[in-house]
């Protein structure tokens, strides 16, 4: 039996309602100090915050007491109109017209419109075994793009797993570019090692230097003999090499399967794994960076190209064009390893 009730603003308040408590799930909307909506979604092995309005970012997620999401400065979501003015949460949708770091061609906010962007609706649906938050934007420009935004977060019962989808319709007369990435914001864990179902000779250093990132000599150092050897990259051992922001690209994911998982493992005993269809994400980054602002171990985040703005993906002949009335749906699992 499926069970939708709509949200409102008007629902959330500074004290926590409930608003769903049963055997497998409980579900608050409370509002944060900065005035943001968010739903707390529960089960049995933890909890996720999404909020509804707000981009449906998945501002934090904790599992078995493991707190899935990258440490920074940030202790509430804050408003904003692009990603880096509220760089704290653990997911947000990276794109739709354009993703990635802007290049000097680009005019494109980094990491592109749908991150920051308000919801017209937002819904829950309640299901025997899951529980999702799901939303609806519709993005219109006199003489540019139209579309329409389906994202949605769904937790499952009794496993600290979520699953992360989008859908996207060219609601336009003319096709539209489309680039996407699933940004998830993994935390850092010490020591921790990779692994994945496609081979470690797949990932190569990214050789460009963006804006944003500033070298030492000891940092061009580094990634110059990784550029030489990006295998030897053989886990997170060395926090003080990686700021600047250590990143590899993964090209061509549909040539090793259908399907990958990628995962970070903790010399704790647990880990984290997040699997997609290379159908839908032919690409893949690993994004790390730590210092006393931020740590972040984004073991993969999948994407539909390489996160080099706009222009860079013309270039490589890898952005996806969608045409007048043509949809494409996008799927992630990710949380806690499971055996």
């Amino acid at each position: 039996m499926k069970t939708t009730l709509p949200l409102s603003p008007a629902l959330f308040g500074d004290t926590p309602r409930t608003l769903l408590d049963n055997a497998h799930f409980k579900v608050e909307l409370f509002r944060y100090p900065s005035g943001i909506e968010a739903v707390r979604m529960v089960n049995s092995r933890g909890f996720i915050i999404v909020l509804p309005f707000y981009g449906q970012m998945v501002w934090d997620a904790v599992f078995d007491g493991h707190r899935l999401t990258m440490g920074s400065g940030f202790k509430q979501p804050l408003p904003g109109k692009d990603i880096i003015d509220t760089y704290g949460c653990f997911a947000f949708h990276s794109g739709l017209l354009a993703n990635g770091c802007p290049g000097a061609e680009d005019e494109h906010p980094l990491h592109g419109e749908m991150a920051c962007a308000r919801m017209d609706s937002a819904w829950l649906v309640l299901e025997e075994e899951s529980v999702a938050l799901r939303g609806e934007a519709e993005y219109i420009k006199g003489f540019g793009h139209h579309y329409r935004a389906l994202p949605g977060v769904t937790l499952l019962a009794e496993r600290p797993r979520v699953i992360i989808d989008m859908a996207v319709t060219n609601l336009s007369g003319a096709a539209m570019p489309l680039q996407y990435m699933c940004h998830m914001n993994y935390a850092y864990v010490e020591n921790g090692t990779f692994s994945q179902t496609i081979p470690e000779s797949a990932f190569q250093l990214r050789r460009s230097i963006p804006g944003h990132v500033h070298p030492t000599p000891g940092w061009l150092e580094y990634t110059r003999q990784l550029q030489e050897d990006p295998q030897a990259f053989g886990g997170l051992t060395r926090p003080e090499m990686y700021d600047p922001e250590i990143v590899f690209f993964a090209d061509n994911l549909a040539q090793y399967g259908r399907q990958a998982t990628f995962s970070l493992h903790s010399p704790d005993g647990y880990g984290f794994s997040t699997s997609f269809d290379t159908a839908q994400f032919n690409f893949a980054t690993r994004w790390i960076l730590h210092n006393s602002d931020q740590q972040v171990a984004a073991f993969v985040l999948p994407a539909t190209c390489r996160p080099e703005g706009a222009s860079a993906a013309k270039k490589a002949g890898t952005l996806i064009t969608l045409e007048p009335g043509e949809q494409r749906s996008f799927r992630v699992e990710t949380g806690l390893s499971e055996a």
